[in-house]
């Protein structure tokens, strides 16, 4: 089998620090990812810095390939040398994958460290990559509609910038998490994508408070709407309904629209709570009507902090 200069491939230095290392890989991967690069070769060059990277990366593995010696140039044929420690996984390590875990990658790798690849392959030949959070807030008028909207990803592994489009369903709550399969990151040297985890968060509405699939509003009245009773207009996330104020209903009383909160399994209501408003007395009138309003009431809001 030949040997790989591991450190060539990625055009480092033998004593590169982990950062120095990290970023070549970083710049390699982009230079020949498959979905960017033009190059005919594209694909194999990428799997080879990956493998470079797979082994250099990994202080253990690094140890151990630095042990072959300095001698060796890449394509020469290889042989470990007498009493040479090959790789058995370590801490976290999967001893025992078998020949061809590692089949993306060289015999000169899989000789080497395919019996205890670190990180494993799931229990079969097929890599999957890690999966992959992202972050998006919404409007409640959108978790209560559902939409569609735009994600700006970088795969950590390639640096490549990714764009895609996510489907909110209807009746999403805040703190929810969305599934996408097959979204995540690449695994190195290639193989099936992990899945992409984006958490959803809802901007404070103006009017509207959430609480669970519940939606709360505060709802203004005047004085004599709650004494009288009436019937106001409410809005709500699918438009404006009519509401009937009991007579002599008093400020903090609640009053639910049964079904008016978020879509889901169970469906949410609307609690609308009363609160009284007065009208300004900003004049002479006003304050007349307020007097005369006093005078025929012998009512003390107060009578109850009172009483022992």
């Amino acid at each position: 089998m030949e040997f790989q200069d591991y450190y060539k491939t990625l055009g480092v230095q033998s004593d590169a620090s982990s950062d120095e290392i990290k970023k070549a890989y970083r710049r390699l991967a982009r230079k020949y990812h498959p979905d960017v690069s033009e190059q005919a070769d594209a694909e194999q060059r990428f799997k080879q810095v990956a493998e470079a990277y797979e082994v250099l990366k990994d202080p253990e593995k690094r140890k151990l390939y630095d042990q072959l010696g300095e001698n060796w140039q890449a394509g020469q044929d290889f042989r470990p040398p007498p009493g040479y420690e090959s790789y058995t996984g370590g801490a976290g390590g999967r001893a025992g994958a078998g020949p061809g875990a590692n089949a993306d990658f060289s015999d000169f790798f899989e000789h080497l460290f395919g019996g205890g690849f670190r990180g494993g392959f799931g229990g079969g030949r097929t890599r999957k990559g890690r999966d992959q959070t992202a972050r998006l807030t919404i409007d409640l008028q959108d978790a209560y509609d559902g939409a569609t909207r735009t994600v700006e990803l970088t795969d950590p592994a390639t640096g490549q910038p990714r764009t895609l489009r996510v489907k909110i369903p209807a009746g999403v709550t805040n703190g929810q998490q969305i599934r996408l399969k097959g979204q995540g990151e690449t695994p190195p040297g290639g193989g099936s994508r992990g899945d992409l985890l984006i958490e959803v968060h809802l901007r404070a509405h103006r009017q509207f408070h959430l609480r669970g699939r519940d939606i709360h509003l505060d709802l203004p009245v005047s004085p004599w709407e709650a004494a009288l009773g009436s019937q106001v207009e409410v809005p709500t996330l699918a438009g404006p309904v009519d509401l009937r104020i009991p007579a002599n209903s008093q400020t903090g009383q609640r009053l639910r629209l049964r079904g008016r909160g978020l879509p889901g399994e169970p469906r949410g209501d609307q609690y609308v709570e009363v609160k009284i408003t007065n009208p300004p007395a900003e004049d002479e009138q006003a304050k007349a009507a307020f007097e005369s309003l006093s005078a025929q009431f012998d009512f003390n809001p107060r009578a109850a902090l009172s009483r022992n």
